[in-house]
């Protein structure tokens, strides 16, 4: 794209790409744009990310039944978030899973399938209903031991939705934000455009327009077998399904499209209805 200033930072395990092409900001502005962005993503990094010994997120596994702790902005953003998704897809995004994502896992992440008990005695440590959340004193209450939270399905979606934030007080209102091609968010146009261009890797290929908008997708192409049914507490059968959701936000687009890798055409077809801005692009069999 002529005039367009691209900039790339590895953070969250993948690596973000600003693109800036906005008129009257040059390659001095975009830089310095883009290294707030990436500096309020790496800030985000350490307060979220459950491997991290600092974050609120590694604090609150530490946490036994019946114990609270305040949490941080975004993370309060997020587990209210994961709430919200958990609740409108009837149980199909669970931020809680990973004790069931290392069972079915052997050490070296080659897959096992756990015998019976130990599926039933982890299942009863993970579900959205062993942690509540005190909005008066934004505080998150557990009622586990032990439990694990990972925000990896929305982590990166939120970072965008705030990377927005930082353009804006940049004067940046034209750009495209990518996390490692699962979450893209478009904002503004560029100039002679609508939208953001942005292909879909469909059976037949499609671009979309991304104006003020985020495009997720959740498959199995990079990380094969990693998504898990949080109703069967099993892992999803790999496949070359894809799931894509456009989203007014990134978060909700990023939390959305893996809870439609486990729901049913019909359930998400209802969901879309309820909220105007949220759409399934297209699921592909191969």
């Amino acid at each position: 794209m002529t005039g367009a200033h691209r900039f790339a930072h590895e953070a969250m395990n993948t690596e973000f790409e600003v693109i800036i092409a906005q008129e009257g900001i040059g390659i001095a502005g975009a830089r310095h744009a883009a290294h707030m962005v990436f500096e309020e993503i790496d800030r985000l990094e350490e307060e979220l990310s459950r491997f991290r010994p600092t974050s609120e997120i590694w604090r609150l596994s530490l946490l036994k039944a019946g114990e609270s702790a305040f949490v941080d902005l975004a993370t309060w953003d997020c587990l209210s978030l994961a709430k919200a998704v958990h609740a409108e897809t009837n149980g199909a995004f669970d931020v809680t899973i990973g004790p069931l994502m290392k069972l079915w896992r052997n050490p070296d992440g080659s897959p096992r399938t756990p015998v019976a008990e130990e599926l039933d005695a982890t299942r009863r440590g993970v579900g959205d209903h062993l942690f509540d959340l005190d909005p008066d004193g934004q505080r998150v209450t557990v009622h586990g031991d032990d439990l694990i939270f990972d925000l990896g399905a929305l982590g990166k979606g939120y970072a965008l939705d705030q990377a927005v934030r930082v353009l804006n007080d940049c004067d940046v209102h034209t750009a495209l934000l990518n996390a490692g091609e699962s979450t893209i968010l478009g904002i503004g146009s560029p100039p002679g455009l609508e939208g953001w261009p942005v292909d879909l890797h469909l059976e037949q290929p499609r671009t979309l327009l991304l104006r003020d908008s985020a495009l997720s997708c959740s498959g199995f192409a990079v990380q094969g077998g990693h998504i898990m049914n949080p109703r069967t507490g099993e892992p999803l059968p790999v496949s070359a399904r894809r799931s894509y959701v456009l989203a007014p936000a990134a978060a909700l687009s990023d939390a959305l499209s893996t809870a439609f890798m486990v729901m049913s055409p019909e359930e998400i077809g209802v969901l879309c209805q309820r909220y105007p801005g949220v759409e399934a692009v297209r699921e592909v069999e191969g």
